[in-house]
């Protein structure tokens, strides 16, 4: 369930900062398929993956883990 709600955190600030999926691959240095996994939930992302991606969407590491 965990993995889930960062999967859709995931998703959520990345449309919120206007990117595609394409585009956050890119800035991050991550596949695209892994990232897509990522996102639906499929893959557990490791804390570096997460790391890229808090960067890249110019937010904290806290503000991606952070359960609503």
């Amino acid at each position: 369930m965990e993995n889930m709600q960062l999967a859709q955190r995931i998703r959520a600030f990345r449309k919120l900062k206007g990117l595609t999926q394409h585009e956050l691959a890119a800035r991050t240095d991550i596949s695209l398929a892994v990232l897509g996994a990522i996102e639906r939930g499929n893959r557990r992302a490791e804390e570096q993956i997460l790391v890229k991606i808090a960067e890249a969407l110019n937010i904290t590491l806290q503000e991606l883990k952070e359960r609503s």
